[in-house]
């Protein structure tokens, strides 16, 4: 021991003598203890807390006395931070809980088992950040099935009757003192339910019928005692109602709206000084605690890694995650500690479920057992901490703007002064939502969530580009939803989404679309993560087989329905909002089509062998063609797919239902095709396009590598080496992959007549033009010189020359251009075209004919030009040059 651990112990042990009558006596009853504490520290004091071998009653309030003299003491000492005196607390609590439950249980039913009865902890418990002399907050459940009881007690009876004893051996005070005080008030409806409520009606309690503020109180709550296993199963049941993935500001706003009722409530305990309540004042442990639950409730539906229920935990995992400004969580977990510490010292004086700053010469008490000068010194600690949390939480309760007038004049007035070109059909349109004729207006709640949404909205959506277009879309999307309340609640509470959505309304009609059939992927925008770059495929595989792993197959396929259509939102918010390159973003739209085939594959595969079981040595892979192939899809854009397998020969599957290689893999393609395609109650997913395998359509839907090397080299037309050259590998083993692209390669890479190969090229494209002619003047993919004609000319110098054999077509013009076969400019003309083709198809996905006027500055910025006209002339100069390429090409002139 060093002589300052010595002397920081006598200086805590002279305080707590001096300063709290409490500790006084605690310290003459326990002089070991004290011994051990001033030998050997406050790690030795704590473990001679254990309850003595004695009846429970007396054993566990004697351990009780000695767990807090030795926490007071290394508090005091500053050898044990808040963390431990805490979990210390809350230890014993557990262990105290259980004890006294099991001494219930064995004195009506001697020899049974602590089964069939949970406790579960909530509030500070929950979290292990008990109080120096707190309440327990617990609520009791119990199985009537493994209950144990008296053969003529019924089980609720039974129940109650464990509930009761349990609480009288704990908070009954003997000459010994307590063990803990218990609240059981956080249980379903207190007031008219039993203290022990069956499992199953809680249940049913917390899917239908719990307060909103009811979700915040289990985020710390966790089974501490009695039947472990049940209590964790009660909790599990009820996560979804704790943690919901669609964001609900009303439950946010009900959250705040108990803070702000407990300062009024408490009103004398507000201002900052003498007579300050550190619970529950403003800018107290309460609202610190609060304003952290929000930030969890706003994100941790979404994010399990938020879900931490210890306030300083879950200040630094949202800090982590970035769902919180680095230096204010700091801030805030500062403030908790010396908040928490100060009440802690307060409750120490004289053992009371105190939390104010007491006056006069108990203030200068409390100031000196906790080492300060002085009541002024300590008032000086505490309040630049009181105020951070104060400003953070009033940062929680928006000032709501002021509503739309309901006078038809004055609302004129209002919405030309927001700057709409035409305030009186804006009117017309607030008048007729507001007769509550759309499903999603009918509520009260709903009505008035509306109206504070409207002042927010309505601005942003008159300097949109094209006012009446989003306003006549916002109307589609209303009429269309079944409920708008938390829609509504959250354009109000996030100002920059309303911006996002004035901009979907006005640029974007299939993202709108989107919204009508699904108002939560707002949600999804909340925070700058949606705008963020997409993983690659393989993470976004494993996030997706991560999320899926338990669920049957119909689920799976519903979630990832959902999953991908999140995604596929927020890319093309990116795309509209000039946050990626229309390019990077087409990669975005591949990665999370591969990742969906793969995981939707793997699924499918698990759920058909339950019936089939698997080939031993079997294998089937999935390949990309076309634009799927190059990763460059867009919003629009269908899925080219082909299946090849391998099997040994004779072989057949292992299941209840056995099948050989060729009926096994064509079921199971056929299953992943449906699973891709078929629409289900989330929606639907990707159209899929088989029509590039051997023999087309009136071939097998999956053929063997064998019969696909066989058909390729013999019977395949030049067209469909052409499809080829865009062959890309997706699902499957990793070694299969790489035997099918070794095989595709070994394909492409045949000596071949060129002549032929441009001669038949030429003859496809134009089949092609008299069958799929363009759709407009401003079809880049099937018009002269578009992006067709492009990859007709590099498909034949692949085959023709061997080089440039990649799926990808910026990465085979690179070879190419190398080689000297292609021009340097064919790179930045497939760019500005495959920029113009994926704004488009999001933009304007009805027509290539005609892009409307107020779209067109999006557009021309998206693909990196100055205006309109300055777009055309580049498109127009990239598609002759082009031209001129393909016919090169075909003439056989590079």
């Amino acid at each position: 021991m060093t002589e300052a651990s010595a002397t920081l112990r006598r200086d805590a042990l002279e305080r707590a003598r001096r300063w709290s009558p409490f500790l006084r006596g605690l310290a003459e009853r326990h002089p070991d203890l004290v011994e051990a504490f001033e030998r050997q520290g406050s790690e030795a004091a704590l473990a001679m807390a254990d309850p003595a071998e004695l009846p429970v009653a007396v054993g566990l309030r004697r351990a009780r006395q000695r767990l807090a003299l030795a926490t007071a003491l290394g508090d005091l000492s500053g050898e044990l931070p808040l963390e431990a005196v805490t979990a210390a607390l809350s230890d014993f609590a557990d262990a105290a809980i259980h004890a006294a439950l099991a001494q219930a249980i064995e004195e009506r039913t001697p020899g049974q088992p602590v089964a069939g009865l949970t406790v579960l902890a909530l509030g500070k418990l929950g979290s292990r950040e008990l109080n120096y002399s707190s309440d327990v907050d617990l609520i009791l459940l119990f199985d009537p099935d493994t209950l144990p009881r008296r053969a003529r007690d019924e089980p609720g009876a039974a129940a109650v009757r464990l509930g009761r004893r349990l609480v009288e051996l704990l908070q009954e005070r003997t000459a010994e003192g307590y063990v803990a005080r218990v609240d059981l008030r956080l249980r379903p409806s207190p007031e008219v339910t039993p203290i022990v409520l069956p499992v199953g009606a809680a249940i049913s309690y917390y899917e239908s019928s719990a307060l909103q503020w009811e979700r915040a109180a289990f985020i710390r709550a966790r089974a501490c005692a009695g039947d472990i296993p049940l209590g964790q199963r009660f909790l599990e049941e009820i996560r979804p109602f704790v943690w919901r993935r669609a964001l609900d500001f009303g439950a946010i706003d009900d959250i705040r709206d108990i803070s702000l009722r407990i300062r009024d409530h408490y009103a004398q305990g507000q201002l900052f000084g003498p007579g300050y309540d550190l619970k529950r004042g403003r800018g107290g442990i309460r609202e610190a605690e609060f304003f952290t639950q929000v930030q969890q409730l706003v994100h941790g539906g979404r994010e399990p890694a938020l879900r931490a229920p210890a306030t300083l935990d879950a200040l630094a995992v949202l800090s982590a995650e970035g769902r919180l400004d680095e230096a204010q969580a700091a801030g805030i977990g500062a403030a908790y500690r010396a908040l928490r510490t100060a009440e802690h010292r307060v409750q120490m004086i004289d053992d009371r479920q105190e939390h104010r700053l007491p006056a006069g010469e108990a203030l200068e008490a409390v100031a000196r057992l906790g080492g300060h000068d002085g009541a002024a010194a300590l008032l000086d600690t505490l309040r630049p901490h009181v105020e951070a949390v104060g400003h953070s939480f009033d940062s929680l309760v928006r000032t709501r703007d002021r509503r739309l007038s309901n006078d038809p004049d004055l609302l004129l007035q209002e919405l030309g002064g927001m700057g709409w070109p035409q305030p009186a059909e804006a009117a017309r349109r607030v008048a007729d939502w507001r007769t509550g004729k759309a499903r999603a207006l009918r509520s009260p709640a709903a009505r008035s969530a509306f109206e504070g949404m409207l002042p927010t909205l309505l601005p942003r959506i008159a300097s949109a580009a094209d006012p009446q277009r989003a306003l006549n879309r916002l109307s589609d999307v209303i009429d269309r939803m079944s409920s708008g309340l938390n829609f509504f609640r959250l354009l109000e509470a996030r100002p920059q989404l309303a911006d996002l959505l004035a901009l979907i309304l006005a640029q974007a009609p299939a993202l709108a679309d989107q919204l009508a059939r699904r108002p939560t992927l707002l949600d999804g925008l909340i925070d700058e993560s949606s705008l963020a770059e997409l993983p690659e495929a393989d993470t976004l595989a494993e996030r997706f087989l991560l999320a899926v792993r338990n669920d049957p197959l119909d689920a799976a396929l519903d979630r990832v329905r959902r999953l991908v259509g999140e995604r596929r939102f927020a890319l093309g918010v990116q795309l509209i909002a000039a946050t990626r390159d229309p390019i990077a973003i087409a990669e975005g739209y591949s990665a999370l089509a591969e990742a969906a085939v793969r995981v939707i594959a793997a699924k499918v595969g698990d759920a058909f062998a339950e019936a089939h079981g698997r080939i031993a040595g079997g294998d089937l892979a999935v390949v990309a063609l076309g634009r799927f192939g190059g990763r460059a899809l867009t919003h629009a854009s269908d899925l080219d797919l082909i299946f090849l397998f391998d099997a040994p020969d004779g072989a057949r599957s292992d299941g209840p239902r056995p099948l050989g290689p060729t009926d096994y893999f064509n079921r199971l393609a056929s299953r992943i095709v449906a699973g891709l395609s078929v629409q289900t109650a989330a929606g639907p997913l990707y159209d899929v396009d088989t029509r590039l395998r051997p023999q087309g359509e009136q071939g097998m839907l999956a053929v063997s590598c064998q019969a696909f090397a066989a058909y390729q080299r013999n019977e395949a037309w030049t067209w469909e080496h052409l499809a080829l050259c865009r062959a890309r590998p997706l699902a499957g083993s990793s070694g299969f992959q790489a035997e099918v692209a070794a095989l595709i390669q070994s394909i492409l890479k045949e000596p071949r007549d060129p002549a032929k190969v441009r001669q038949d090229a030429a003859a496809m494209r134009l089949d092609i033009s008299r069958h799929k002619p363009p759709s407009g003047p401003l079809d880049v993919k099937l018009g002269p010189g578009g992006l067709v004609d492009l990859e007709f000319a590099v498909h034949v110098l692949q085959l023709t020359s061997g080089i440039g054999l990649n799926p990808r077509l910026e990465r085979a013009l690179a070879e190419l251009t190398e080689a000297g076969l292609i021009d340097e400019e064919a790179d930045p003309d497939l760019r500005l075209l495959t920029r113009f083709l994926v704004v488009l198809r999001l933009v304007g996905p009805d027509s290539a004919a005609e892009v409307p006027t107020p779209t067109r500055a999006l557009v021309a910025s998206l693909c990196g030009q100055s205006d309109w006209n300055a777009l055309l002339a580049a498109l127009d100069a990239a598609r002759t040059r082009i031209a001129a390429r393909w016919q090169q090409v075909r003439e056989g002139k590079t």
